[in-house]
């Protein structure tokens, strides 16, 4: 099974002084994501958390809603021509009665901004896919986070990465309790990848939705993030850097506190700022 880091040969210049040495780098491997045997997705990643990953890509795409949905996630064998195991194949069997989905319709409809659909055809697919909707009464959404505490979650989340520590390679993507409890923390090759790792680690335990948490990514907050925040009935996602206009689109249409630029106390709500107390 693939390591989460290697290491390499480099030659480091510093001052224009040369000399080599081993460098650790991060590892990225691709994992070919299958549904009842059958060939759905190929992801670059990091080894490591792949049950999850791939069962949190499957609630992303709006397959999944339940533990109770998944037979059974295994590593394929004889995924080479020698029959060796590479453990970068895995596949994911449905539960008896659990609805297959033509894969090549749903793709065409839930994935990212890169599929080629019009930004309003990509915000009803989620609107209508999502198993966990975040509208609310104002009695019933009883998230909030206080500015000054989100304000201090990038520190702690950047605190608890170690292998970046190591590599500086990595996105990460931690899901926080809005007392500002750190809950989990993954972290991958792909910021996309870090936060299905963290949908399928929830889902694995039986804890959709996450309708009491805070989703905090390293990177950038694109459509494809806000969808899997919204799929995953998480209420509040946050970015150190940008969003883009239809992650802000989604957002507003799904009720989705959305904040980017998140830079110690200083940020940018774009959508639900009613859970953000200042």
């Amino acid at each position: 099974m693939g390591r989460v880091t290697e290491r390499r040969r480099v030659v480091r210049v510093r001052n224009g002084v040369s000399g080599v040495r081993p460098d650790t780098l991060v590892a990225e491997e691709p994992l070919e994501i299958r549904l009842n045997g059958k060939p759905l997705a190929i992801t670059m990643r990091t080894p490591g958390d792949d049950f999850a990953l791939a069962v949190g890509f499957l609630v992303s795409e709006g397959v999944l809603g339940s533990a109770s949905d998944v037979r059974a996630v295994t590593y394929c064998e004889g995924a080479t021509e020698d029959g060796s195991n590479t453990y970068n194949v895995v596949n994911v069997q449905l539960a008896p009665g659990v609805p297959v989905p033509d894969i090549t319709l749903e793709r065409n409809v839930y994935t990212t901004s890169s599929c080629g659909l019009c930004g309003k055809a990509s915000l009803d697919a989620v609107r209508t896919a999502t198993r966990f909707p975040l509208r609310h009464s104002a009695a019933e959404d009883t998230v909030r986070i206080p500015a000054r505490l989100l304000g201090e979650l990038p520190d702690r989340l950047r605190a608890a990465q170690k292998v970046f520590d190591r590599t500086g390679g990595l996105h990460a993507a931690g899901l926080f309790s809005p007392q500002g409890e750190l809950l989990d923390l993954r972290e991958d090759v792909g910021r996309h990848n870090a936060v299905d790792k963290i949908v399928g680690r929830a889902f694995q335990a039986g804890l959709l939705p996450l309708a009491g948490a805070v989703l905090l990514v390293s990177g950038r907050a694109s459509f494809e993030l806000a969808q899997k925040a919204v799929m995953a009935g998480i209420p509040i996602l946050a970015a150190v850097s940008a969003p883009s206009s239809l992650a802000v689109d989604l957002a507003l249409e799904s009720d989705l506190t959305l904040v980017g630029f998140l830079r110690g106390q200083n940020m940018n709500i774009y959508a639900g700022e009613e859970r953000i107390t200042l």
